[in-house]
């Protein structure tokens, strides 16, 4: 699929997956008692306070222009003081949780909007049913890849609020990596492709999840 050519459905979807995940971080250690993110505005639904010039447009139009079949994005960090948190530990997996649950409801969102399409003309309908698709994947995609338990990803935070510490510990400790490991599964495919193996770790454990996601919006929406 050339995605440069329906790039108009999908400017809207990744704006707002990528704003209301991060948005939902800081609404929620707002809530949990740290207001380090409400004080630099980033409770907030405006997409430029979140937008990271690499992350939100550069990578997506890069991976958008190599055909590749995974989309991806991020905005700026939710800078997080987990010390002010009412009870650190506990909080700290509330609010990574918020990002992707915010994706998840997203996905339930857009699924609930075809039924909305037969009441439109046929050219803003066929545009709509252009943003709910993109919309369902992309939120699927970020949920299920955030929740992936390598610090500084939403599911790392969450795996060493969870694990007892003999193992949170270490696991903590990779966060300063988290980025270089993240970049070489991307990287892991092209090597395989390379010696004639398929190293593609990250589709074989995203794939699954991301497709449980999409069964849900099925299930919403039926004729999806």
């Amino acid at each position: 699929m050339d995605y440069l050519q329906i790039l108009p459905v999908i400017v809207i979807p990744l704006l707002l997956a990528i704003t209301l995940h991060e948005a939902a971080h800081a609404w929620v250690a707002h809530k949990l008692g740290d207001n380090t993110a409400k004080l630099l505005g980033r409770v907030n639904f405006n997409p430029f306070v979140h937008i990271d010039m690499f992350g939100t447009v550069l990578l997506p139009l890069m991976l958008l222009a190599s055909g590749t079949p995974f989309l991806f994005g991020y905005a700026k960090p939710v800078p997080i003081n987990f010390n002010n948190l009412n009870n650190p530990r506990r909080d700290m997996v509330l609010v990574a949780l918020a990002g992707p649950a915010a994706n998840i409801i997203l996905v339930i969102f857009a699924a609930t909007l075809l039924h909305l399409v037969s009441f439109l003309p046929d050219m803003a309908g066929q545009w709509l049913v252009g943003n709910i698709i993109f919309a369902i994947k992309i939120n699927a995609i970020l949920a299920a890849f955030n929740m992936l338990p390598i610090p500084p990803l939403d599911g790392g935070r969450v795996a060493v609020g969870l694990l007892p510490d003999i193992i949170a510990k270490p696991l903590s400790r990779l966060e300063p990596y988290g980025m270089m490991i993240i970049i070489g599964l991307f990287l892991l495919p092209i090597l395989g492709r390379e010696i004639g193996l398929d190293l593609n770790i990250l589709w074989a454990v995203l794939g699954p999840i991301i497709d449980v996601i999409e069964k849900l919006a099925v299930l919403i929406a039926p004729n999806l």
